[in-house]
């Protein structure tokens, strides 16, 4: 007979096991609450400005999926020793890829994205008329079959491992060569995914110096890090210490300064355009990567005053006095403006109109739209899904092939 006291015996080991484990499968969120966590944690920041949303990067997420993980370059650099993460690494390989075709940059077009947040915000986008998610439709087949966000290494180049030498950030130079014998050369600060970015760089970038800069999530940790004018004067010279002290030429200078950023990166470029040594930049690249606030959402107006300086820009480019090149696909953010919104807004205000264009591209793109005057080209996309985000960083290899290289002059590197 069973005694009384046996019936209020703590469960065995394997019955606790089994409680704590129903335990966690109730609490845990499923996929999809975790996904319109992350679409409200995209709402726009106090001042109208796209907040974490708008980061673009596979990021968002504490646990993304492999494919996607690769797809934003790491927030952290690579470790110590210059090498960078391997590709599939949390943070590693941001997108880049197949060569693009020269037709992708010398005649691409315009629209709006945002990578990282596309897949998370699902509910948000399903209130858009017209508006699908991501989430409800299987991942399209694209031509090439290559991942847009996690693209094969071409390896360096003429170029070395990745430096910690700069103030912030990393940087990559030639083994040899790539600068002037009184000691000019020409340097591209790239923020966010500059992995990836690197991968697509290397690819023709003929001797110019690449910074590459990874803050984080969201447009406001760029903002913040660059509020302050000394941040990027103090950058410049600390790149110009760099090179200095490699090639062993001890007055070396910045010849060409060029800025560049996806997705969430444009934040820092805003900032430093305002700023007294803005005026030294050259050229201007932003690949899917110029969001703003709506002063007015129903009617689809923008808060203006935070893509003035990229309008000024713009038209110093149009008159052929800088370069600027911007790119777009058709995503949606919700609750400010897309990519699209904003280049078409830069479009009119310099009284152009994008004209219709018809192309595949690189890694799948298909571009739908294109507008250039002088040296202000804008190249519009379709796409409306993390992949098509992704790939617009492949359109680096041109814009430094067809533009830059030839533009620049830059003293030829070599292994």
């Amino acid at each position: 007979m069973r005694h009384p006291l046996q019936a209020r015996r703590p469960p065995g080991r394997w019955a606790l096991l089994s409680l704590l484990a129903a335990t966690w499968w109730l609490a845990a969120p499923p996929a999809a609450a975790q996904d319109t966590a992350a679409s409200k944690a995209a709402a726009p920041q106090a001042d109208g400005a796209p907040s974490a949303a708008h980061a673009g990067a596979p990021q968002a997420d504490s646990a993304p999926p492999a494919t996607h993980v690769a797809a934003l370059q790491a927030d952290s650099p690579p470790p110590e020793g210059g090498a960078a993460p391997a590709d599939g690494a949390a943070g590693a390989g941001a997108p880049s890829g197949g060569a693009a075709g020269a037709g992708g940059v010398g005649g691409a077009g315009g629209a709006a994205s945002d990578a990282g947040d596309r897949a998370e915000r699902g509910p948000a986008r399903r209130d858009r008329p017209g508006a699908t998610s991501s989430r409800a439709t299987p991942s399209k087949k694209r031509r090439g079959d290559i991942n847009p966000c996690m693209t094969p290494d071409p390896g360096w180049g003429i170029y070395d491992p990745w430096s910690r030498a700069p103030s912030m950030g990393q940087m990559i130079m030639p083994h040899k060569g790539g600068i002037t014998k009184r000691g000019g050369f020409d340097v591209i600060i790239h923020f966010h995914g500059h992995e990836a970015l690197r991968k697509e760089f290397v690819k023709t970038a003929e001797g110019a110096v690449l910074v590459g800069i990874d803050l984080g999530i969201g447009s406001g940790a760029y903002s913040s890090a660059f509020s302050a004018p000394y941040v990027f004067e103090n950058l410049l010279d600390s790149i110009e210490r760099a090179v200095a002290k490699k090639t062993g030429k001890k007055k070396a200078y910045i010849r060409k300064l060029g800025l560049s950023s996806w997705s969430a990166g444009y934040g820092a470029i805003e900032q430093i355009l305002r700023q007294p040594a803005g005026k030294r930049v050259d050229s201007l690249v932003l690949l899917d990567s110029l969001h703003a606030g709506y002063a007015d959402e129903q009617q689809h107006k923008l808060k203006v005053a935070q893509i003035e300086p990229f309008i000024a820009f713009a038209r110093r480019a149009a008159a052929g006095e800088a370069f600027m090149f911007m790119s777009h696909s058709s995503i949606l953010p919700p609750g400010y403006a897309s990519t699209a919104e904003t280049a078409n807004f830069i479009v009119q205000a310099l009284r152009g109109k994008p004209r219709g264009s018809s192309r595949a591209d690189v890694l799948g793109l298909d571009m739908i739209q294109r507008f250039d005057r002088g040296d202000f080209h804008v190249r519009g996309y379709t796409g409306d899904d993390k992949p098509d985000h992704c790939a617009h960083i492949g359109l680096m290899a041109d814009v430094v092939r067809v533009h830059l290289n030839p533009r620049w002059k830059t003293p030829r590197g070599r292994r």
